[in-house]
């Protein structure tokens, strides 16, 4: 009988499931499953560092609506990437991970790179607290059901990341060729929204005077998106979005306030304090977005009354009391409450004054965006970076963003097209997310012009991003907004405290310090560009994106905090000001 190592059983298993692309990092306990891979029609995505394969891993399945696969080597490697898979696990995005492990007859012997100290090695223990499963295969046998399970798991319900944990010897143990279609993924059939609640959530949204729907990043079909919109307009009803929810929307719709929280608006908390029913969608009510949960700011339950639809029952009521509460896919939802709405009124229902009262509001921040990104001081305001690409990136241009002003300020005030995508890492706020992501990104849509905008502590973080981009040929832009310092931080740390210390990058001299990351773009074989005047900016990303090849574009940028018109409990932490612990 003809037989395979379990290593090329595998990859003809990955095929069948079209994986196209898996990101990683070679080690002793992984290379039998590379070397199948070498003749398949998958591409190895080669990474410098473990966090760097995740990240991109993550970004391609934001892209692209597929599960992201991740190779990783036992110990250290396995353990680089934990803050790139907890990222993309914390955001519910599908994510495979394929680890190898040490030889399974040396278990708990230590041998070498094991994780094994204080307690018997379990390298899956690592990744349970994030991870929807960790499967940890002790036999050649077991191998294909569970690497189906996995893909099964990271892809239905609510999506999330998956551990397939395979000791080395296993991928070069024989076995029969894989038969494709012998674990065939199941197809995923969500629970559906039942006719008796969504009668009851139309009447209640009928019934009241201040209705509001909030949705956040589960709402991503865009099938679900047109149901949300075909409900809103036809009774009226003002929208909000959560910070992943931006973009899901036209962020030039009349009936879209933006983004409540933090860095939500006046404009928006007006309603959302306001509401006497909320039909939540799709979100979880994260502390960004509902100012550290302080009635005074953002979201008031009671006495507003509160409709939430998830798909994991673990967020229904977490934050906040609710009236109406289901679990059911939220595309699936929206369709049946507006044909229950349809059915109860058919005709469509005005709000006198709320569409007017909205445009102005959008209109004022928008006009307040342009104005302050028309400064021509240098270094340069981060309004007039977000300003000049909006204006030199193609409308269906995607932001990869990192943490600080170019994720806050951009899900704020950004005016992104209805064309334009905007991602960012939501629940784990991940420093280092951007500029490996957009790699990810560029690989699943490459026709597009894809951005990373990032910071100069995420640049930082992530170098090994740019060689990746400049080793797969993809034309991704990373527009490093350089203030020398982890800006945010160093922000808080002055309003609370009255100096810095310990968050700006300074020299032996004590003057600001920062790599030149254009000439570091430049020695990995990408364009590099150094703004050095107002004026700079615009041409550079002109050239940068009319030459289709990997940039990186040094912007100065000064120091300037995102505007906070929401709460955050951490300001009242700093200044003593504590919740009674008893």
């Amino acid at each position: 009988m003809t037989t395979v190592t379990a290593a090329e059983a595998l990859v003809t298993q990955l095929e069948s499931y079209g994986v196209e692309y898996v990101f990683g990092t070679c080690g002793h306990t992984n290379i039998a499953l590379l070397d199948a891979l070498g003749p398949s029609s998958i591409h190895f995505v080669i990474a410098r560092h473990e966090q760097a394969a995740a990240h991109a891993a993550d970004g391609y399945a934001r892209a692209s609506g597929k599960p992201g696969v991740l190779l990783t080597h036992v110990g250290p490697g396995m353990m680089n990437a934990v803050t790139g898979v907890a990222t993309a696990a914390m955001d519910s995005v599908p994510l495979v991970v394929i680890s190898g492990d040490i030889p399974s007859y040396y278990y708990g012997r230590h041998p070498h790179q094991e994780v094994n100290l204080h307690a018997d090695a379990d390298q899956t223990a690592i990744y349970r607290p994030f991870c929807k499963r960790a499967w940890p295969v002790q036999r050649t046998f077991d191998l294909h059901r569970t690497v189906e399970r996995a893909f099964w798991t990271a892809t239905s319900g609510r999506p999330g990341a998956v551990l397939v944990n395979v000791p080395m010897d296993l991928f070069s143990r024989q076995v029969e060729p894989y038969t494709p279609g012998s674990h065939a993924i199941p197809d995923s059939a969500l629970p559906g929204l039942a006719e008796e609640t969504a009668g009851r959530i139309a009447q209640a949204l009928l019934d009241a005077e201040r209705p509001l729907i909030y949705f956040g990043g589960g709402l991503r079909a865009p099938e679900a998106k047109q149901a949300l919109l075909a409900l809103a307009e036809h009774l009226d009803i003002p929208l909000a979005h959560s910070l992943m929810g931006k973009g899901a929307i036209p962020d030039r719709h009349p009936l879209l306030l933006g983004m409540p929280g933090f860095w939500g608006l006046d404009s928006t908390h007006a309603h959302t304090k306001d509401a006497d029913v909320v039909l939540a969608l799709a979100t979880r009510f994260a502390e960004t977005d509902a100012s550290s949960w302080e009635p005074a700011y953002t979201w008031n339950f009671p006495p507003s009354k509160l409709i939430q639809i998830d798909i994991d029952p673990a967020e229904i009521g977490r934050n906040y009391p609710v009236e109406i509460g289901a679990v059911a896919d939220v595309g699936h939802s929206v369709r049946a409450i507006e044909a229950a709405v349809r059915a109860l009124r058919p005709e469509p229902l005005t709000r006198p004054g709320l569409r007017e009262t909205i445009a102005v509001s959008r209109a004022e921040l928008f006009d307040l965006a342009t104005e302050n990104g028309a400064s021509n001081n240098f270094p340069l305001r981060p309004q007039r970076i977000l300003a000049d690409l909006r204006a030199g990136l193609p409308a269906d241009a995607i932001l990869v963003t990192d943490v600080g002003w170019n994720k806050n300020g951009v899900a704020q005030s950004y005016d992104l097209p209805p064309e334009g995508k905007f991602i960012t890492p939501g629940g784990a706020s991940t420093m280092g997310f951007g500029p490996a992501a957009a790699v990810g990104v560029q690989m699943a849509q490459p026709q597009r012009t894809v951005v990373a905008l990032i910071g100069d502590g995420g640049m930082s973080a992530q170098l090994p991003a740019v060689p990746m981009a400049v080793e797969q040929g993809l034309p991704v832009i990373f527009a490093v907004m350089n203030n020398r310092a982890h800006g945010t931080i160093s922000d808080l740390q002055r309003s609370n405290y009255g100096r810095g210390y310990g968050c700006d990058f300074t020299g032996p001299d004590g003057k600001p310090y920062s790599p030149d990351f254009a000439a570091y773009g430049r020695s990995c074989g990408a364009d590099g560009y150094e703004v050095t005047s107002a004026e700079d900016l615009a041409k550079v990303l002109a050239t940068a994106v009319e030459r289709r090849r990997p940039a990186v574009i040094d912007i100065p940028m000064v120091n300037e905090p995102v505007p906070t018109p929401g709460h955050w409990n951490i300001n009242d932490i700093y200044n003593g000001n504590f919740p009674d612990e008893g």
